[in-house]
């Protein structure tokens, strides 16, 4: 039997449109037939011993009036301390995809119908401790393609008229994050000034803040600032964006020196952060 390290409900159901990539910008080339597909969980977080198998599964929905013939793959990813994302085709080094076994390569969903979809990860005796990471891409393709993608002709350069990345991350032999909050800043995005938090993650699995911190601005505006929840890769530094909640708001243009305090959460702990930005 395999454990969660956790399954994130809070985003629970990833939604693809043509052209659309959920989870990062990606361009696709259109088709025909629209995509209109929706998977659940949007993302995987597991945990797993050296010699263990890891079974999984995922729900996909065909939430359109016609029948989805689609296509399914591993793919490689990289993640820059800014946030860029990338997509490899190719095995980057150190990748983990070969211990991926998936359900099959393609699948047809009838209109309005939804099935599920599994996966194996049979983590080798000898794995040393650190986190697996791809992604799972579920693609909308023609059924004329269908042939080609069975016997392993498929590309990452193929037309597809839509996809959805599914996160895997699997701790292996107790990988965990270990987060520093490094400082609580501004910085400016578009002339925008918005206040964030450096975070490093010294561990050696990725980690993630969660939680809203009270803020009070120069005028006396009280209003709640949520935390960027952007995976934090093992030995980066990243700075996330402290934005508007939607529960409560600013009402007017909001005035520096800014107040802010209460508690982050992460995976392994907590921040309590008193901090004003000038």
């Amino acid at each position: 039997m395999h454990t969660h390290r956790r399954l994130l409900a809070s985003r629970p159901l990833a939604l693809g449109l043509v052209g659309a990539l959920i989870g990062a910008a990606a361009p696709a080339q259109t088709a025909p037939a629209p995509f209109e597909v929706a998977v659940s969980p949007s993302r995987l977080e597991l945990q797993a011993r050296p010699g263990q198998r890891v079974g999984q599964s995922l729900r996909i929905y065909n939430v359109g009036t016609q029948v989805n013939t689609l296509a399914f793959r591993t793919l490689d990813w990289s993640l820059s301390e800014a946030g860029e994302l990338a997509f490899h085709d190719e095995l980057l080094p150190g990748s983990c995809r070969p211990w991926v076994a998936l359900e099959r390569r393609t699948r047809q969903i009838g209109a309005r119908g939804n099935e599920p979809y599994r996966f194996q990860v049979s983590v080798p005796a000898d794995a040393p401790r650190g986190e697996c990471r791809f992604m799972i891409a579920i693609e909308g393709v023609d059924p004329a393609q269908v042939a080609a993608i069975n016997s392993g002709g498929a590309s990452l350069n193929m037309p597809v008229s839509g996809r959805i990345a599914v996160t895997v991350y699997l701790a292996v032999a107790g990988a965990r994050p270990q987060l520093e909050l490094v400082r609580v800043a501004t910085d400016s995005v578009k002339s925008q000034r918005r206040p964030v938090l450096v975070v490093r993650n010294s561990g050696d699995a990725h980690g993630r803040l969660e939680g809203s911190l009270k803020a009070t601005d120069a005028d006396g505006q009280v209003f709640e600032l949520q935390a960027e929840s952007a995976p934090v890769l093992p030995g980066h530094t990243r700075t996330l964006g402290l934005t508007l909640d939607g529960g409560k708001k600013a009402e007017g243009p909001i005035r520096y020196p800014l107040r802010l305090s209460g508690t982050l959460d992460w995976d392994e702990g907590a921040f309590k952060v008193e901090a004003t930005l000038p």
